[in-house]
């Protein structure tokens, strides 16, 4: 499981066809980039000026113990059988990585959760009407991927979460399976209601597909890849190239992680042994209809027997047909049955006791389950970071002790769910809460641009980072390649602008879903980070047999190099986090990050109170009953309720009152003389800080939620909604509700503010 900028990474690259007109924008780019990086302090955040050229040296120290060679035996050795949740090849993957670090001279030790886990007995797929047809649900082995044929320890493709369910129905096709599609079927004419339908992968994480068509009465949901976004037409297809071939299918969870994510039977304590759990049936987060996901070569006969009106021309994808929406005579037979199993998930925990501030902890993680062999998710990511610990074993072998502990931790159970993770947080959250300084995340990781999200409190502490890493393309700093991409980004979108060409720094994406940083950070309040590169792999492989060490080795990253890069990132933010005397944060990043948040949001308003009027005033001038059917998709929508007046005022005095404590508190820190104690009180105070932002009762019909800033979105899943609760009450025009989460969003930042205001007058 990987979280959405690797794939808007990869529709950036991929967006222009105009490959020279691209290179050269990236050139000038990159040249504009590093002159406008080499201008910048080489002053390291938390340390002075003679502990900082330490600090440095170590660092240049740790890039020498770091091989490309090893990330390389990394990945080829993990991924070399399918290792999923209770397999064999998991056991033999937590042995690796255990035996790893204990002859790294790392205090190790494994902690076993005790989950649900459905895997396939039964799955069937096929069309009754207007002709048979009988899915072959089967991703063939190539002779080109050595891995592919290990048949007997495969997964089978399947969704897991769905239910059991044998269901015949109509079928209905839905384009992205998203609710604006369902709003454009409903100006069509069109119910879902007793349907089964088929939704294409991509614009929204898997789950919200069935989860939409289970709200709009539909009985079942098939999920296939198209080639437009991810196959032939996008270029060419495994072996011979990176994209999806017409057998390839994208397993994955569709558990209702916007809900909560981890074991579905035990929602916010920890699933030991003697957990209590809830029954099956009362599982917030398990979906009612049978979804099941299908390679394009299994679609395709199920769309070329639909009828109905022809799909609108932004629905219709690469397949060499005319795509129609139906229903009609296409009737669809979709039966599934699972083992509903519990299984171990076992994490592997390693530390190294830090020598000054031991009970302060730097934790880094990366999860080692997947789907099948999974080299490029998540083994690429987990090999860099197993790379990066036995550097820092190396640099304790010069003398060399953090000062803080440093934990790694290789989580279990990432794809079906954050199980291992979850488990994990929610087990020892009192002690995390009190101890945990920072959580270091990556997931599969690949070739191309740096990936950055993360709290923004933290985010000038990470554009120092960004700018002492080399990239190993182009020989700039990662920050400057960063940089060079949103240039390119830019032109191509044809809003190339002064102020972009200026910046110098990184804006960190802010944090929704998708991998193991979410229990960390939204429901405990610790301050994260999630890296990795990509941008420069199509990901064809993704959730597939294909994501193998072959086509790793082939289309992601040939010379392990962005395995090295990731090592170093990661490794120079853990250290550095580790060492720093007064913890880096700088909350007028947040403050700023915030206030734009609030502002796009009262922007945000403004422009659907406008288009409600226009439309409603639109509706009432002209007479549309004359529109036939096969025009119906291009009326206006349906007349709305105006839009009420919202008060933002209090969440405005929040943030002025926030802008202020920020600004002195960055004031005091700067001209601050403090002793040993003072020091650790301090420091305690600045990385809880982010605790304060959580709301006591959670978000609304989601409490496992409860950071107030940002949240996985109801309905995107993976993707991000920031200041959660006010914004989705918008969307969902439950106007009530968004001006109460104003004030509840206000009274969190008010405590914030004061939080900060005392730092410097606890006791």
């Amino acid at each position: 499981m990987q979280s959405g900028w690797i794939s808007q990474l990869n529709r950036i690259y991929h967006q222009n066809n105009n490959v020279s007109m691209r290179k050269q924008l990236f050139a000038g780019s990159l040249l504009l980039a590093s002159l406008l990086g080499r201008s910048q302090s080489r002053s390291l955040s938390g340390f002075n000026e003679a502990d900082g050229r330490q600090q440095v040296q170590l660092e240049t120290t740790f890039d020498g113990y770091l091989k490309a060679a090893n990330v390389d035996s990394g990945i080829r050795i993990m991924s070399s059988r399918p290792h999923h949740v209770g397999s064999p090849g998991d056991k033999a993957v937590v042995d690796y990585i255990y035996n790893q670090f204990k002859s790294w001279g790392y205090d190790v030790q494994t902690e076993t959760f005790y989950v649900l886990f459905p895997t396939p007995k039964e799955r069937l797929l096929e069309m009754t009407g207007p002709v048979p047809f009988k899915a072959s649900l089967t991703e063939p082995p190539l002779k080109e991927d050595r891995t592919s044929g290990q048949t007997s320890e495969q997964l089978p493709t399947y969704n897991c979460w769905s239910p059991d369910g044998d269901v015949t129905a109509e079928l209905v096709f839905v384009n992205y399976g998203i609710p604006e599609d369902y709003d454009r079927l409903e100006r069509m004419g069109i119910s879902v209601k007793g349907k089964i339908v088929i939704a294409k992968y991509g614009h929204s994480w898997r789950g919200i597909k069935p989860k939409v068509a289970q709200e709009h009465g539909a009985v079942g949901c098939l999920i296939y890849s198209d080639p437009r976004d991810d196959g032939f037409f996008a270029g060419e297809v495994y072996p011979k190239g990176a994209f999806k071939g017409e057998y390839g299918v994208q397993r994955g969870s569709v558990m209702d992680m916007p809900i909560y994510p981890g074991d579905p039977l035990t929602p916010g304590v920890g699933a030991t042994k003697d957990a209590k759990r809830l029954d099956r049936k009362d599982a917030a987060t398990l979906l009612k209809i049978p979804v099941l996901p299908i390679s394009y070569h299994d679609a395709e006969p199920l769309l070329r027997a639909l009828d109905g009106p022809v799909a609108p021309e932004e629905w219709r994808g690469a397949l060499p047909m005319t795509y129609h929406v139906g229903p009609g005579k296409t009737r669809v037979h979709l039966k599934l049955a699972f083992n509903w199993d519990m299984k171990p998930v076992t994490d592997v925990i390693a530390k190294i006791p830090g020598s000054v501030w031991p009970d302060e902890w730097v934790i880094r993680g990366n999860h080692h389950d997947g789907w099948v062999n999974g080299a490029g998710d998540p083994i690429s990511g987990q090999s860099a970071m197993l790379e990066e610990a036995r550097a820092i074993s190396e640099l304790r072998k010069t003398g060399w002790k953090p000062k803080r502990t440093i934990i790694y931790c290789a989580w279990d159970g990432e794809e079906p769910g954050l199980i291992g993770s979850t488990e994990w947080v929610e087990t020892h959250a009192a002690e995390l809460q009190q101890k945990a300084v920072v959580y270091i995340n990556s997931d599969g990781n690949g070739r191309g641009f740096l990936g950055v999200e993360g709290s923004h409190g933290l985010e000038p502490f990470m554009n120092e980072v960004a700018r002492d890493v080399l990239d190993p393309e182009t020989h700039i700093s990662i920050a400057d390649r960063h940089h060079a991409r949103e240039l390119v980004s830019a032109a191509e979108g044809g809003r190339l602008k002064k102020e972009l060409f200026q910046k110098k720094t990184i804006t960190l994406g802010a944090l929704g879903s998708g991998s193991d940083y979410s229990p960390f950070l939204q429901h405990l309040g610790i301050p994260c980070f999630n890296l990795g590169f990509g941008g420069e792999d199509p990901g064809g492989e993704y959730h597939s047999i294909y994501d193998s060490y072959d086509d790793y080795r082939r289309f992601k990253d040939p010379s392990f190099q962005y395995g090295v890069t990731l090592a170093e990132t990661a490794g120079r933010t853990t250290l550095r986090m580790a060492d720093a005397g007064l913890l880096p944060f700088d909350f007028r990043a947040l403050y700023k990050t915030i206030n734009g948040y609030a502002t796009d949001l009262m922007a945000q308003l403004d422009q659907i109170r406008e288009t409600t009027a226009l439309t409603n005033q639109l509706l009432k001038e002209h007479d549309y009953s004359y529109a036939t059917d096969t025009a119906r998709h291009l009326l206006p929508p349906v007349a709305k309720d105006e839009i009420p007046f919202l008060d933002f005022a209090p969440l405005q005095n929040a943030l002025i009152q926030l802008e202020h404590a920020t600004n002195h508190l960055a004031d005091t820190l700067a001209k601050a003389k403090l002793s040993d104690a003072q020091m650790v009180t301090v420091n305690e105070a600045l990385y809880r800080a982010e605790q304060q932002l959580l709301s006591d009762n959670g978000l609304p019909r989601r409490p496992w939620y409860r950071h107030s800033i940002y949240a996985p979105g109801f309905y995107t899943g993976y993707g991000v909604k920031t200041l959660p609760g006010i914004r989705e009450a918008i969307e969902q025009r439950n106007f009530a509700e968004a001006q109460q989460q104003i004030g509840i969003d206000a009274a969190v930042l008010k405590k914030f503010a004061a939080y900060l205001s005392a730092i410097f007058f606890k006791e």
